[in-house]
């Protein structure tokens, strides 16, 4: 989250203990703004220059905030006393142990998971293949798994943490149920949410996996110091996250996005979805190695891509350009509507690069609305293959401010190092 999204809205209805209440607030901005300064404490909370010196001595105090040294680290001794002798303050951060969360990403075809500290950073991630369209119970086992596995090989105190986010390659509604048929066709009825709450006894909060890729390009990668950006995530599913106005666009029913199931080839592939030439029929990786294994009659993986087009076999550049040029028409209609300034491409396609990326543009200039289409910029998504399950991770850690204002002093000593 940048400095900027921290408006009035993102200030949320505080505990009725008025301390509480400026803990609360000094705690949103640091976690808002990573590092911070006294006075911007004053000037982003509202609060008194003398309330804020008090909650931030309390929040040291307790081990919740730390000052930072020019190294990074924790202010010492000698730091105070020049502090006292009128040396300006150093920045405060929250301490990066005070609170994880943990992120995971169910995939049509693997399951990643990361334990992430306070500040979103990935401590620890694994990922595993699995087939996952139809094999929910085991697909949530294994997720359940690795969940145990982040907390115990990293001896993090289970009371830490704060929860799990979830990103799943199917349509998440408002309430958490999947729209999941045809899509995840083994996953009919299945609230994955109430599952893996009962499998790790951690609260569980779900989203669409390319809203969480999303929400962690925009936090933390390509899309920091901007407030209107789509994130498209080109694997075996096609879906896009649409953050306009520096907040993430869910739509009535939590279905906004969903950009691989827009008609791309009229009389195409019947598409998983029920529909035919969806743009993910055309555009995912599966489909474009599909293309070439056909043409070629041998086999050809996904993962092959990038090989077979660094070393100029006959085809791939061609299917390369067309799947770019297909990308570029579908995101030409959500320029025209949204007017983003970035389109963020992730997914395991977007490591094909400038290849792929050129053709979108070129797509973009072709189909959207002249103006719209020359204020906004196709780049690569900074974080990889970690961008979802560091944005599941970050829904969970949205909740750190509240948990840690209602903690006395004591409270958190006694939970802290």
């Amino acid at each position: 989250m940048t400095r900027r999204e921290l408006t009035e809205e993102t200030i949320v209805a505080a505990p009725p203990n008025l301390r509480e209440e400026g803990r609360l607030r000094v705690l949103q901005v640091l976690l808002a703004t990573s590092t911070t300064s006294r006075p911007e404490l004053v000037r982003l909370t509202g609060l008194s220059r003398a309330t804020v010196s008090v909650l931030v001595a309390d929040l040291i105090a307790a081990g919740l905030v730390v000052e930072e040294n020019g190294a990074g680290g924790a202010a010492g001794a000698g730091e105070a006393e020049n502090r006292s002798m009128g040396r300006p303050a150093l920045p405060l951060a929250l301490n990066s142990s005070v609170a994880y969360a943990i992120g995971a990403d169910i995939g049509h075809a693997h399951v990643r998971v990361a334990l992430c500290d306070v500040h979103g950073r990935p401590l620890w991630e694994t990922s595993e293949a699995k087939e996952v369209d139809r094999a929910p119970h085991e697909t949530l086992d294994l997720a359940a798994d690795l969940v145990q596995r982040a907390i115990a090989e990293n001896g993090v105190p289970r009371e830490r943490v704060l929860g799990l986010g979830v990103g799943i390659a199917a349509p998440v509604d408002a309430d958490g149920a999947l729209s999941a048929e045809g899509i995840m066709p083994g996953w009919t009825g299945i609230r994955p949410g109430p599952e893996l709450e009962r499998r790790t006894g951690l609260a569980t909060e779900m989203t669409n996996d390319a809203n969480a890729g999303a929400l962690a390009e925009h936090m933390y990668g390509a899309g920091r110091d901007t407030e209107d950006m789509v994130y498209i995530r080109l694997s075996a599913g096609i879906g896009a996250g649409v953050i306009a106005a520096g907040r993430l666009q869910l739509g009535a029913g939590g279905l906004a996005g969903e950009i691989g199931h827009l008609p791309a080839v009229r009389d195409g592939l019947v598409c998983r979805c029920g529909n035919r030439g969806c743009l993910e029929t055309i555009a995912s990786p599966v489909a474009v190695a599909r293309l070439l294994q056909d043409s070629w009659g041998e086999p050809v993986a996904p993962s092959d891509l990038p090989s077979l087009l660094a070393t100029g076999t006959p085809g791939t550049a061609r299917v390369v350009e067309d799947t770019g040029e297909a990308v570029g028409r579908a995101l030409a209609g959500l320029v025209t509507l949204l007017n983003p300034r970035l389109i963020v491409v992730g997914g395991d396609l977007a490591a094909i690069g400038e290849p792929l990326f050129e053709p979108i543009r070129r797509g973009i200039a072709r189909y959207a609305l002249p103006s719209a289409a020359r204020q906004v910029s196709v780049v690569a998504g900074l974080l990889g293959s970690s961008a979802e399950v560091r944005g599941a991770a970050a829904r969970a850690l949205a909740r750190a401010p509240q948990t840690l204002a209602v903690m006395s002093g004591a409270e958190a000593a006694e939970v802290l190092p």
